[in-house]
């Protein structure tokens, strides 16, 4: 881990979203996308809600509220680029917060694993969205995202493994890192972008 941490740098964790209906909903467009078709449909997306607004103003603060996005019909949802599960997603995820089944002023009470089931039965909302929101908006430190495919990947690249790591793996060679797996893994996913020696100590 001190090579990756000597060739990535200090760590720089993004901001954490102004509130958590903002950060899952996020969370949910961008999933199984690039970063940068995720980044596009995240503009058009707010645009829906303020002409002209685009995926910095999102990330500058300005977000629809739960009922807005309630509002929209699945056709303007659909001409954003955001596909028909992930609108049905969306839609759930405004119904949850507009009815105030989630204890989101809760969250700082309870354990990860508490955090977790509270969300699962969000439609969209799995276990590995649920742990990129602990990590990322709850700043949870010993958080390990074992079916991570960006980790599995930096994983099988730094310990000469022959296939991306399995969850009983990342389980095993993550043991060291609590109770700091959070930053653990923010420098795993980092090292894909620097030059290390493939299979070297990590």
């Amino acid at each position: 881990m001190a090579m990756v941490i000597e060739a990535v740098g200090p760590p720089r964790l993004r901001e954490p979203s102004p509130t958590a209906f903002q950060a899952l909903a996020r969370s949910i467009i961008f999933q199984q996308l690039s970063g940068k078709a995720a980044s596009t449909i995240l503009g058009r997306f707010v645009a829906l809600f303020r002409e002209g607004a685009t995926a910095e103003d999102a990330v500058d603060g300005f977000f629809p509220q739960p009922g807005e996005v309630l509002s929209i019909d699945d056709e303007a949802m659909r001409s954003a680029g955001v596909s028909r599960q992930k609108a049905a997603a969306l839609r759930d995820l405004a119904a949850h917060f507009a009815e105030g089944k989630l204890s989101v002023e809760r969250f700082g009470e309870w354990s990860d694993e508490e955090v977790i089931a509270h969300l699962l039965p969000v439609r969209g909302i799995g276990r590995w969205t649920a742990q990129m929101f602990l990590m990322f908006q709850l700043r949870r430190p010993d958080v390990l995202p074992t079916a991570d495919v960006g980790l599995n990947r930096a994983m099988m690249r730094l310990y000469g493994l022959d296939a991306p790591a399995t969850p009983d793996e990342v389980e095993r060679i993550g043991k060291p890192w609590h109770p700091w797996a959070t930053l653990a893994c923010w420098y795993l996913w980092r090292s894909e972008d620097v030059t290390l020696p493939i299979g070297g100590p990590a």
